[in-house]
This record gives structure tokens, sequence and C-alpha cells, in this order.
């Protein structure tokens, strides 16, 4: 970082939990990154977007890593792992991501022993980073006892290397996993636990999948990046990032079809401020958050 820009990742999201009929769900934080406006917004102008979410000099501003962990008394479900910390210099210089997951998880009294499940919606480096760690030449678990989730469809893209989207793999977050037995891969939606669920979401990726906790007449969905951030709620507000953006905006239009009129908790990946809310729709096409207290 440069003397000029100094680091803004003082206030992320602190520990906060809320309570979905049997399920805690606390919020954790991997930190904040830099993000670019024009890749969190694609097409939307700048002097739109920027209302929402003001930027630097640069077109940066301080951007979430928000994970969530689910328990009951039975089970501890880990659901992503923001960016880790196996970024190379190049990366880590323009992320300048803080790898705080494990410590946001140490302030819950939980250990990387206690999960028992851990759920990546995709496998982009800012989701799955912390499903493993380095220890000299080796990779290993960072939860040695959890059993990882992701989509099969998800992992053939990743070992693909595109042009367009390989920066944002990492093999060394799932590859081992994969190769142990540790990681499950999964084909289309699924439940993986009672009152734990996961539903794919194409647009971001062909097979990204959002996380459905429901217990007691109540619903939350952790929505990944279908929808960011509260910047984000707007219909046709998608990322550069997607690759199917057309896909976004009809997965969000048969998310919100369910979730607003049912008062679903949507719990936010990205948002460096809020992570969670209701949504309501005060008219067609309009989406807004309603906030609640941590």
């Amino acid at each position: 970082m440069s003397e000029k820009q100094p680091h803004p990742f003082e206030k992320h999201i602190p520990v906060q939990s809320v309570t979905i009929g049997d399920f805690e769900l606390t919020v954790l934080s991997d930190g904040n990154y830099w993000a670019d406006g024009g890749t969190m917004f694609g097409v939307v102008p700048k002097s739109l977007w920027e209302r929402r979410m003001p930027a630097n000099e640069r077109n940066l501003f301080a951007t979430g890593l928000n994970s969530i962990l689910v328990r009951d008394g039975k089970r501890t479900v880990l659901i992503e792992t923001g960016a880790g910390n196996k970024l190379d210099e190049r990366m880590q210089k323009i992320y300048g991501t803080q790898g705080l997951l494990l410590k946001s998880l140490e302030q819950t009294k939980v250990a990387p022993d206690d999960v028992d499940v851990v759920i990546n919606t995709h496998l982009h480096f800012d989701h799955c980073g912390w499903n493993t760690v380095r220890q000299g030449d080796r990779v290993l678990p960072t939860f040695p006892r959890a059993k990882y989730y992701v989509q099969q469809g998800e992992l053939e893209a990743a070992h693909e290397q595109r042009e367009r989207d390989r920066i944002s793999y990492i093999s060394a977050n799932y590859d081992p996993l994969v190769e142990s037995g540790q990681m499950e891969l999964l084909h289309g939606d699924r439940e993986i636990v009672p009152g734990i669920s996961v539903r794919v979401y194409p647009g971001h990726t062909r097979h990204m999948q959002a996380v459905v906790i429901e217990s007691g007449g109540q619903k939350a969905c952790y929505t990944s990046d279908l929808i960011p951030t509260t910047a984000h709620l707007d219909l046709t507000w998608v990322l550069a990032f997607d690759l199917f953006p057309l896909e976004t905006i009809e997965s969000r239009r048969r998310f919100y079809a369910e979730a607003v009129p049912q008062n679903w908790l949507v719990c936010y990946t990205h948002d460096p401020a809020v992570p969670w809310s209701r949504v309501t729709n005060p008219k067609p096409g309009k989406y807004e958050p309603v906030f609640i207290a941590g």
C-alpha cells in the first residue's frame, strides 16, 4: 500500500449473531480488501454506484469478506472461508487482504477442529482461501475434521483454466481436499445436513450455489456473489466478474420470488458494513434492504 493510501480496514464487521429457529448464525470476517468500482458494478455508471459505495481517487473501495458460522448444538457449519493467506506477492499488493478469519473464529471460542462442515459457494480464491493452510512444502486442511462441499461443475470449471477467469482460482485451496476425499462434489441442489441445503444460482459462475438455512418456520440465505452487497440488490446491478450476467438477473428474480414474500434473512458475502438484512420490494423492479440489529 502506498503512503497516500493508508490501510482502511480497521472497521471490518465485528462478530455478531442472529437466531433462525434452532440455529445460531454468527458472522465472521476475513477482513476487507480493495475492490475496483468497475469490476464490482460492471456497466452501471460510476455516477450511480458511487452514491452507494464511495470510492477513493483510484476508484477503489473497501469490500468485505464475510463468512457465516451456523450452530445448533449438534453440528458446527462454516459457510465460506474468505481469501486466506496463500495469495502471491503481486495479488496481495493488489487486494491488500488481511487474513483474519481464524482470529474471527477464535472470538467465537470455536477451534478449527470443532468445525464439522465447510460449504464453499464456489471456488474463487476470495471464497475458499482458508480451506487449506501451507505448512512448509505441504498444504493441509485448515479444518481437519470437516467435510467440505462444492459443486462438481465448479471444480471442473476451475480446472479448465480459461483465460477469462483463471486468475480467480488457486488450486491449493481445493485440489488437496478433493484428492484426499475430504471434499464432496455435488450435482445440483441438495440438503447437506438437516435444515441446511444448497441451491444452484447460475450467473456469477455456471455452478455457484447459495446456502439456505431453515428452522422454526424461518429462513436465511447466504447468497454469495448472487447479491454480494446491499448495493447490488437491483436486478440489473451485476458484477463485471459475472460470466453469465443475464443468468444472474434471472437467478436474482427467482431468488426474490421466494425470499421477499417469505421475509428471508439475506446474508451478504462482500458488504463491508452490513452482513445481513431483510429485503423489501416497494415497487416493481425495486428492492431495498431492511436492516436488523446484530
